[in-house]
């Protein structure tokens, strides 16, 4: 097994070339060379290699003609383009024959090697989605959850071998997050996937209805009540029951819950007939059981007999390695459901999309590239058809302009962008360049600020 991964470098400026070599090598890889895009092809062919950063012109073959060569042959090998032409028609060809990403030249060494990196992790998550459906087994059935961040793979290791027991499961997330495609994935992959999964979100019902629509009721038993209706318990007899927002039950209405819980059995509103039930109970919420249990609006009972095991569900900004997946995801959903042929992002809107932190988590990302698809007229969405999120960049959970706004309006400009770098550098630890990847800025950018502050000589 290799222990340091292998780039290699093609271009016929030799002088450049070794430079490169020089440079990248200094950062740990090991690092081969080619003088021309047909010398590339055969490179790959006779050698595994972790990355291609490749010139774009070349004399014999250019670097657009190896890329697709490259990509026929082996479809995993990320490839880095290098043109001293920075057109956007270049950029988007590139793309479209299948490059991870461009760059212009004269290269931005920060850039460069944020992009290698960023490169390599992709590959280092796709081997690791892959490892992760084979430790789950051939079976496992998804529920069309995307994600491949190590907290997600966490909690589908989680939710695998949950599923087949028989306990009450609790989800905890923000608004957005997924939480009834997780309940969706316990029920199945479960013993009873076969049986019925009924919904009911607890917030979107009155107190009057919700005992009705729970456990149903007789006729006359209310004005109204014309006939006979069997509430969602008896309509997930032998399934599951997913109970979302259950934080907003009333008092009473936790009672009686409980007790469906504790004894199997209910009766009809206006009813005295005994029925029994066998469901399994997944229930849901976005705000903290603990601390309304400490406000006395839940019940502590109720919440150890929901709370048998818990899934919390991480928002959207802790785990940003999976948005370009999501993305991609939601761009093909909505290209064809409107008849569009949009093939992709633009490395500077995935970029967007990856900084902004997201409040409404996955829902506000699938609107956003909903809203990009249908009024974009390009193969390949931009920054511009997110105007929304123009401007922001992540900075230890926040949108940089979520971190303005906080700043009282008496700072200068110059003060603002001081108090946020310093911050962000603190966020990480002192670590430069992962706080430059933050803030959206190269490392030399970083540095000369810094020297600036007098942080650093």
């Amino acid at each position: 097994m290799k222990d340091r991964s292998n780039i290699l470098v093609v271009d016929d400026d030799n002088a450049h070339r070794i430079m490169l070599q020089t440079l990248i090598g200094g950062w740990g890889y090991e690092v081969a060379q080619a003088d021309d895009g047909a010398a590339a092809i055969e490179h790959v062919k006779e050698q595994s290699y972790d990355l291609v950063l490749m010139d774009v012109r070349m004399v014999r073959v250019s670097g657009l003609e190896a890329l697709v060569q490259i990509k026929s042959y082996n479809p995993a090998i990320p490839v880095i383009i290098m043109t001293a032409y920075s057109s956007v028609d270049t950029a988007v060809k590139a793309l479209k024959q299948g490059a991870h990403d461009y760059l212009t030249k004269p290269l931005d060494f920060d850039k460069l090697r944020i992009t290698i990196e960023r490169a390599m992790e992709h590959t280092r998550l796709k081997a690791e989605n892959r490892q992760l459906k084979e430790s789950l087994g051939k079976h496992f059935d998804r529920q069309n959850i995307i994600g491949q961040s190590p907290v997600m793979i966490n909690l589908l290791e989680t939710v695998a071998q949950v599923a087949p027991s028989e306990a009450t499961v609790l989800i905890a997330g923000e608004s957005g997050t997924g939480k009834e495609l997780i309940a969706g994935a316990v029920h199945f992959n479960s013993f009873r996937k076969d049986g019925p999964f009924v919904k009911l979100n607890c917030a979107a019902i009155t107190e009057t209805l919700l005992e009705s629509e729970l456990f149903g009721h007789e006729k006359g038993a209310f004005t109204g009540a014309d006939r006979r209706k069997e509430g969602r318990f008896y309509q997930a007899h032998s399934g599951s029951l997913f109970l979302d927002e259950v934080s907003e039950m009333s008092s009473i209405m936790q009672v009686k819950l409980l007790r469906v819980l504790q004894e199997r059995e209910f009766s009809r509103v206006g009813g005295e007939k005994t029925i029994q039930v066998d469901v399994r109970v997944i229930a849901a919420t976005n705000k903290n059981l603990s601390d309304l249990i400490t406000k006395g609006q839940f019940r502590e009972d109720l919440f150890y007999r929901l709370n048998v095991v818990d899934m919390q569900i991480p928002p959207l900004r802790k785990r940003q390695e999976d948005i370009p997946l999501l993305a991609q995801h939601f761009l093909e959903m909505f290209a064809a459901k409107n008849h569009k042929k949009i093939k992709g992002f633009t490395p500077q809107a995935l970029d967007l999309l990856i900084r902004h932190d997201w409040p409404g988590n996955v829902r506000e990302l699938m609107n956003a590239v909903e809203r990009a698809v249908v009024l974009s007229r390009s193969d390949y969405l931009s920054e511009n058809d997110f105007p929304m999120l123009a401007g922001t960049a992540l900075v230890d959970g926040r949108s940089l302009g979520s971190a303005i706004i906080d700043i009282k309006g008496d700072k200068s400009l110059e003060e603002v962008q001081k108090a946020t770098i310093l911050e962000t550098l603190e966020a990480v630890g002192g670590n430069k360049s992962k706080a430059a990847r933050r803030l959206g800025i190269t490392r030399k950018t970083l540095h000369k600020k810094l020297k600036a502050y007098g942080v650093m000589k």
